[in-house]
């Protein structure tokens, strides 16, 4: 009977470990939207040319009566928010591990976010510094939720699901995106047909992300359950003041953990390079080689689904040579991509969408891998203050790359020089990472080494 029991209450344990599994995916699915919709595809051209619309005879707009070109603006306005962002998850972290309250946290953020999102339709005519706001608004709240987000990873997979979870969630973001991609691509290339004009179709087309943002997160937000927190002391609006304290005391703690901070030292380096492509690549195609829209759509199209597919297939190869050595495959695409980019010709779409399949392909897998690798390095009850600090290495120091290529274009005027920079970036990353070794570091953590990492 004993027997029958334990068994009965396996089943059903992972019967709702499943069901949190399938609603946590649907988070990827709610967000990526803004991901590609907005930050990949039509806010930097769009914004840059709002800017350029109120830029002075010398190209340069005087944000707070600062000269910056206004082809540099969306850089900026990227990099700040992700500045912002540093401030705002060690908060939340801190906040969330505290009280044990992860869930309202997320819903927070992702409802202003999304609200932030779809205000970008009253984005328009010389309204720069709205779309600048608007944006720093909609990318701090992105950022924070997805800290929180995948710090449930940890909570709802057991380490041999890890791989597989993770890359299932990117993938169901990928396709998403792709999905909504094709919705944009109708309205935008038949604009005409619908009677709108270009200004306003690329405005129906943010707004939309920030509505599916918000309605596709009230399934994770149902499905997905706090749990109590391993932190109790102090009231909840204490932890909001010692937010920083226990960032402190999360790096100090990871001094007893060196080989998660190299770990995190290695995905902040190369991470960088893969956020500044994601932002940036948009504004390339369009102000250097001269591509227009739909080009810009179908090529991103192109990445989302090339993506998706990618992640899995890298999922699977994770399974059969262990995911480090799979992420150290797809740094060395990355540095080959990245360089190829550099030599594109302009007006020629052909060799744009070739570049958009080699980005595709290492896209997801990088990015899902990388989850699943850290969620093995994370002490058991400290998974929020752990993946707080994993964001920041992930999108809240991502800074460097957007600060670095806006400078570059704003001292030489061309984008191919600020493109070549971030090879540098990848190759620093695959020697880091390639320094780790990840069997000692997740027995350091104190979790189960699986067979194969």
């Amino acid at each position: 009977m004993e027997s029958a029991q334990v068994v009965a209450e396996d089943v059903d344990e992972t019967a709702a470990r499943r069901r949190e599994q399938r609603g946590w995916y649907w988070y990827d699915w709610a967000n990526s939207v803004y991901s590609t919709t907005v930050l990949t595809v039509f806010l930097g051209p769009y914004l840059t040319s709002v800017a350029k619309a109120a830029a002075d005879a010398d190209g340069f707009v005087h944000p707070l009566g600062i000269p910056v070109r206004a082809g540099s603006f969306y850089a900026y306005a990227v990099s700040a928010s992700l500045l912002l962002s540093v401030l705002a998850m060690p908060l939340a972290g801190a906040l969330a591990d505290r009280t044990g309250r992860k869930k309202p946290l997320l819903g927070c953020c992702a409802y202003t976010g999304a609200v932030a999102t779809t205000g970008m339709f009253f984005l328009g005519g010389e309204r720069y510094l709205l779309g600048g706001a608007l944006l720093v608004i909609a990318n701090v709240s992105f950022v924070v939720s997805m800290m929180l987000y995948n710090s449930f990873l940890p909570q709802i997979a057991r380490p041999e699901e890890r791989d597989a979870v993770s890359s299932r969630g990117w993938a169901f973001g990928y396709a998403a995106g792709a999905l909504v991609l094709v919705a944009n691509l109708v309205l935008y290339g038949a604009h005409d047909s619908f009677g709108l004009s270009t200004g306003t179709a690329v405005r129906i087309c943010l707004a939309s992300a920030g509505l599916w943002w918000g309605a596709f997160s009230v399934i994770p937000l149902r499905r997905l359950r706090d749990r109590r927190a391993a932190v109790t002391t102090g009231p909840a609006g204490a932890a909001l003041g010692h937010g920083w304290q226990q960032l402190r005391g999360t790096l100090r703690e990871m001094r007893r953990h060196p080989l998660t901070l190299s770990f995190l030292l290695a995905y902040l380096v190369y991470n960088d390079g893969v956020q500044t492509v994601i932002t940036q690549a948009s504004v390339y195609g369009s102000e250097e080689l001269g591509l227009d829209q739909t080009t810009l759509i179908v090529a991103v199209l192109l990445v989302q689904v090339l993506a998706a597919a990618g992640a899995l297939l890298m999922g699977r190869l994770a399974g059969r040579y262990g995911a480090q050595r799979t992420i150290l495959g797809s740094l060395v695409a990355w540095v080959l991509t990245i360089a190829a980019g550099y030599f594109l010709p302009a007006k020629a779409p052909g060799w744009f969408f070739g570049l958009a399949v080699g980005i595709g392909l290492v896209l997801g897998g990088s990015q899902a891998l990388s989850r699943s690798l850290f969620s093995h390095l994370v002490p058991r009850g400290k998974e929020a203050e752990y993946f707080s600090a994993y964001e920041m290495s992930d999108r809240g120091v991502s800074w460097l790359g957007p600060l670095v290529f806006g400078v570059a274009y704003q001292l030489t005027g061309s984008y191919r020089d600020a493109i070549v920079s971030l090879v540098a970036f990848f190759v620093i990353g695959f020697v880091l990472l390639a320094r780790v070794p990840v069997g000692r570091a997740i027995a350091a953590a104190g979790n189960p080494v699986p067979d194969r990492i």
